[in-house]
């Protein structure tokens, strides 16, 4: 388990909390219960119910090691700066050699979802827009090469 700080915005924080708690709640008592239904059935060396029962168990307990971690050393971030790019900054940015610009909203990697504009800070692009400032050039490596961006603008 990684002992990384997990950057959030207080919307995905309590989303996890509330998974968390589903997960503790309800969905353990109905993983418990296929358990002893499975453990009814028998021999459990040639029980696939039972064996199914157990992956999912395992499956769930590792999601809620995985929240409790990420909630535990999870900080929550709101964007005040609009001067400097940082987690929960919208960045519009322009490609080199391009008109076209688009925009991103920065997030830890826990709410990264690039279909929806949102780039994880720890993402390539994340990785070389954090710190910068409207009107910086920047660079980074693709699996397609070199690419070169200019930041437009920081809300």
């Amino acid at each position: 388990m990684s002992a990384e700080q997990e950057y959030l915005t207080k919307e995905k924080f309590k989303e996890l909390e509330k998974e968390l708690e589903n997960l503790k709640t309800v969905k353990r008592k109905e993983v418990a219960d296929v358990l002893e239904y499975a453990k009814s059935l028998g021999d459990f060396s040639e029980n696939q119910e039972y064996q199914e029962a157990r992956d999912n168990q395992a499956i769930l307990e590792d999601r809620v090691s995985r929240l409790e971690a990420i909630l535990k050393s999870a900080k929550i971030v709101s964007s005040k700066s609009t001067d400097v790019v940082f987690i929960g900054s919208v960045v519009t940015v322009e490609k080199e050699g391009e008109k076209s610009r688009k925009s991103y909203i920065m997030v830890g990697s826990e709410e990264a979802d690039a279909a929806n504009g949102k780039i994880s800070m720890y993402s390539p692009l994340g990785l070389a827009i954090m710190g910068k400032m409207k009107g910086e050039i920047f660079s980074f490596q693709t699996p397609n090469g070199m690419m070169s961006y200019k930041i437009i603008d920081i809300k």
